[in-house]
């Protein structure tokens, strides 16, 4: 499984180029902190729904799967691979990662 540091986020949306940021946490957790960042189009799609709306992500897009701590987003990246996409990666450590490493700004919970 590829997985990418919060701190290596930025850089790879650079090199990567239009990227989604797909959330797989629950609404609620989406509302209390969330990524939103230039050159990627954020999606909060929770884990539990991923299958059933498999058609509405694009295989050619490169996506990086996010969750709170990185295991649910993990388990996306694995399915997500198990049907054929190739360029998804893991958010390593998360949103709360992101929350103490990259902007303080984004709430911890």
């Amino acid at each position: 499984m590829k997985q990418i540091a919060v701190t290596e986020v930025k850089r790879w949306i650079g090199e990567t180029g239009p990227a989604l940021l797909l959330d797989v946490r629950e609404p609620w957790e989406y509302g209390l902190a969330a990524i939103r960042l230039d050159g990627a189009t954020t999606l909060n799609l929770p884990m539990h729904l991923v299958p059933l709306r498999l058609a509405e992500l694009d295989p050619s897009q490169p996506i990086l799967c996010i969750c709170h701590h990185g295991v649910r987003s993990a388990q996306v990246v694995a399915f997500l691979e198990r049907s054929g996409y190739d360029s998804v990666y893991n958010l390593a450590g998360g949103i709360d990662a992101w929350s103490t490493k990259v902007d303080p700004a984004v709430p911890r919970y």
